[in-house]
């Protein structure tokens, strides 16, 4: 049987009505049929009962035998065929000898995964690098750094395509010329969100997208914890950049434990919300990250030759964090900054650190803005960069 006729038959198994993932898993079990499951769907309704197919599921099945691709499951899976045909996505069941071999290791392996661009590059070494959607400019920035680090060392940058440290993440991997795949919580056909497409598209050229979710299937908030089992399942391991106590990306490291990954988190200020979940992790025992030779020191283990040699090059440059650069600004501005210190500071606690009228202080805080060294979040003002000043 022609692997074109083969997927159809997977592809109708994701349209029955009733037939779950993990029927669709005890199925693909079967040593005489699992790898072809246009005979598993002409078994008799008392066989698929005792394979643990649901009552619904049985029944579109028997409509699927009497109708076959005029069923309204046919139909749909032809479709899906003409799709992936048009577009060059490929599917890969879990008995697919190219499906990721340390996906197939966690409890649920997803039984379908769709793939749009080089498919390879999901049975690399993988990193996962997450975080949250609304970054701090900091965040943003040590997202790229590691990520782009971890690209030039051979890791493939593994992430949601979420807005904020997904994005940053994905993005620097592409910029430092390496690969990166995104999970995504839809269908391949369905980018979410859209303000990504573009990014999509640039991944989709160098590197891969994927999902387990049939064409047509909308973002839904369940959808994006089952995503993240993947991206942690993908990865030997998973760091989180800034993420709040609650939250997707400690969902994705609590996922990444229970399937015996490797946790990295970098600490950040008790006073900002989004370093709370990074600090929280490490605290019940993540590994601390302050550079990139943090993470590739404890994972030299992982890494095959010409992994090995990239991370070898990668750990005789220099720190991944930038040394602080002095930045002369004028006296009042230079005050103004120091003020503010390593943690978020209310304009009240400011004007009562500097002897300045509000007028001045308020305009050195607007130029500090202009020039990146602060960020405006919620009413308190937080340095952006960790960068030493002085007074011109």
């Amino acid at each position: 049987m022609t692997q074109h006729f083969s997927s159809f038959h997977w592809l109708l198994t994701q349209r029955l009505a009733g037939v779950t993932a993990s029927a669709l898993r005890r199925l693909a079990r079967f040593e005489r049929d699992g790898n072809n499951p246009e005979l598993w769907l002409q078994w008799s309704s008392t066989r698929l009962k005792a394979a643990g197919v649901s009552e619904l599921g049985i029944q579109s099945i028997a409509d699927w035998q009497r109708g076959g691709s005029h069923s309204p499951a046919g139909e749909a899976a032809l479709r899906d065929q003409r799709w992936l045909e048009e577009s060059g996505a490929v599917l890969l069941p879990v008995t697919h000898p190219d499906y990721p071999p340390l996906l197939l290791e966690i409890t649920d392996p997803p039984p379908l995964l769709y793939a749009l661009g080089d498919s390879t590059c999901l049975s690399a070494p993988q990193l996962a690098v997450v975080g949250s959607r609304r970054p701090t400019r900091q965040g943003v920035a040590d997202a790229a750094t590691f990520a782009g680090a971890l690209a030039q060392a051979g890791f493939v940058v593994t992430s949601g395509l979420a807005q904020g440290i997904d994005a940053a993440s994905h993005r620097a991997a592409l910029d430092a010329g390496g690969k990166t795949v995104a999970v995504m919580g839809t269908g391949l056909d369905r980018i979410y969100p859209a303000a990504n497409r573009d990014l999509a598209d640039m991944i989709r050229r160098s590197g891969a997208l994927i999902t387990e979710f049939p064409l047509g299937t909308p973002p839904r908030a369940a959808h994006f914890p089952s995503r993240n089992r993947i991206i942690s399942g993908l990865s030997l391991g998973a760091l989180v950049v800034e993420a709040a106590v609650k939250s997707g990306s400690l969902v994705t490291a609590r996922l990444a434990l229970e399937q015996n990954r490797e946790v990295f988190a970098i600490p950040g200020s008790i006073h900002n919300p989004v370093s709370r979940g990074c600090n929280s992790l490490i605290r019940n025992g993540a590994t601390l990250v302050q550079d990139v030779r943090d993470i590739l020191d404890q994972l030299m283990g992982w890494s095959g030759a010409t992994l090995g040699e990239n991370i070898s090059a990668t750990l005789s440059q220099t720190s991944t964090r930038p040394a602080p650069l002095p930045i002369e600004l004028p006296a009042d501005e230079a005050a103004v900054f120091a003020a503010i210190g390593f943690q978020p500071a209310s304009l009240d606690t400011i004007l009562e650190s500097v002897t300045l009228a509000v007028p001045a202080v308020l305009a050195a805080l607007a130029e500090l803005e202009l020039l990146g060294l602060l960020e405006n979040r919620g009413g308190g003002y937080l340095r952006a960069e960790a960068c030493a000043v002085s007074a011109g």
